[in-house]
């Protein structure tokens, strides 16, 4: 039986793109229809797509809990706390962790509640003509919703890889299936070096899993500039990752002792055994069910959604925002995406300065960035001066026990303005916001020099970094700024 339902904007995707947009479009007084078809392994339908069922949220839990179990390990002895023999509780981990992802997706349905969203546990589809088919979970429940304005948030799903490593849910696993281990395995095998991977195997790696990673490419996170990269690189192996460039992993075999990995490296071919298999080369975008061609919307090669710079699809009506569409797979970034076309769709003038998207790995030390790395700067035709300050020269970082890592501020040397900010130290994502900002603002090193940080606090090696650009650091050491020559 079909029923008719208008609305003034049906998004098909509750996730990170999904519900934001959802959410600002009623704020703005329109009536607005959320479709999401998340089911979680239990059986329970939720909101918050992967990032806040099987991606951002519970990855964070895992991190600060096996982070708290290395400190209690390596570090709290020099605080002068002894904790005796440690006990892992691997169940007790996991149960935390879920009620952590739980409780931020439970949050999304009082979110629609409060901004007078409808919300729908099914899966939508494109009609054409301003129509989105509703299937319930269940599938009993067929309905037909129209809207004047449709859009796709969907997101992404991992890239399986088919012909090697297919995933069986127990011994090569998604990113998903790598959160929720009910043992530490022996030895873990990662495929890929990106923040997913890294952060997978930074959590299992603390909690005493024997950890390789393969990687295929050359360089060691190529998104971040080399010598943030390089630092960070040195302080993953000095914990115990084995991060293995340059190496490409052939064939993979399963069996009852586990998982069987052969790689090779510079022509040699190596084969070792693995307990576990984590494949994290990367996402595609998910349009799996979505019947795109029926209302005209156009697919690009890799699968990507087609948009314009106002997030408009090729067909008329229907809009695209987050991972579906190409560029950074970032849950912020989707979040922004939404909120703009929300506002634009009621009249605002309103756009997303890309050039400003910040990006963190939350390992130990973490690594933020935002902006141009400083090859990249150089590549565009920059003239650049560059500042860098250490967090050994914090006093903060040494009270926690914490002082490693380093702060980038890349700048052009004529006008001053920041072209980038890279850095590897503690809870550098909580410091990237202000770099971000000066982005935004197209500040200059000098208005960051000219801005007064407490002390102490670790904010103050961001000001330092910012002083050496010309020369003035006065808690660390001045080195020449290097510019182009």
């Amino acid at each position: 039986m079909s029923e008719k339902n208008d609305y003034d904007v049906i998004v098909i995707g509750g996730g990170p793109g999904g519900y934001p947009t959802a959410i600002r479009a009623a704020q703005l007084g329109m009536t607005t229809l959320c479709i999401d078809g998340w089911v979680n392994k239990d059986g329970s339908p939720s909101f918050g797509g992967t990032c806040l069922n099987a991606g951002c949220i519970p990855s964070k839990a895992l991190l600060e809990s096996s982070e708290l179990y290395h400190r209690a390990q390596h570090e709290l002895h020099l605080h002068g706390i002894g904790v005796g023999k440690l006990d892992l509780d691997i169940g007790r981990m996991q149960a935390r962790k879920q009620a952590v992802s739980r409780a931020n997706a439970g949050g999304v349905k009082l979110l629609f509640q409060a901004n007078r969203v409808t919300g729908m546990h099914g899966h939508g589809r494109l009609l054409g003509n301003g129509q989105v088919g509703f299937m319930a979970l269940d599938g009993t429940q067929e309905r037909t919703f129209s809207a004047k304005h449709i859009i796709i948030a969907t997101g992404s799903a991992p890239v399986e890889l088919t012909s090697l490593a297919p995933f069986d849910g127990k011994q090569v696993v998604d990113s998903w299936g790598a959160l929720d281990f009910e043992v530490v395995p022996k030895r873990l095998g990662i495929i890929g070096s990106g923040i997913i991977g890294i952060e997978l195997g930074s959590v299992w790696s603390r909690l005493g899993a024997q950890t390789v990673i393969f990687e295929a490419l050359p360089d060691f996170l190529p998104a971040v500039d080399k010598q943030i990269a390089s630092e960070a690189l040195r302080a993953f192996a000095k914990q115990g990752l084995d991060v293995r460039l340059g190496s490409e992993v052939v064939d993979v075999k399963v069996n009852k002792k586990g998982v069987s990995v052969q790689s090779n490296v510079g022509g040699q071919n190596t084969s070792e055994s693995f307990d576990k298999l984590i494949v994290a080369v990367g996402r595609r975008p998910y349009t799996d069910g979505l019947d795109c061609s029926a209302a005209g919307v156009e697919i690009d090669v890799r699968g990507f959604v087609k948009i314009d710079a106002n997030y408009r699809t090729t067909a008329k009506g229907v809009y695209a925002v987050g991972d579906v569409t190409g560029g950074a797979m970032l849950a912020h970034k989707a979040i922004e995406e939404g909120v703009v076309l929300a506002e634009q769709l009621a009249g605002q003038k309103s756009e997303v300065n890309y050039q400003a998207v910040p990006s963190v790995i939350y390992t130990a030390p973490e690594l933020a960035w935002v902006g141009l790395t400083e090859e990249q700067a150089r590549q565009a035709g920059h003239e650049v001066k560059v500042g860098t300050s250490s967090f050994l020269a914090n006093g903060r970082a040494r009270a926690m026990e914490q002082a490693v890592g380093t702060v980038k501020i890349i700048s052009d040397a004529k006008s001053d303005r920041i072209l980038g900010v890279h850095m590897i130290g503690p809870y550098v994502s909580e410091l990237l916001a202000e770099a971000v900002l000066a982005l935004e603002f197209a500040a200059t090193s000098a208005d960051i020099q000219l801005t007064m940080h407490a002390h102490p606090t670790l904010s103050e090696t961001l000001h330092e970094a910012a002083l050496a650009v010309d020369g003035h650091a006065i808690h660390s050491a001045n080195k020449p700024t290097r510019k182009s020559e």
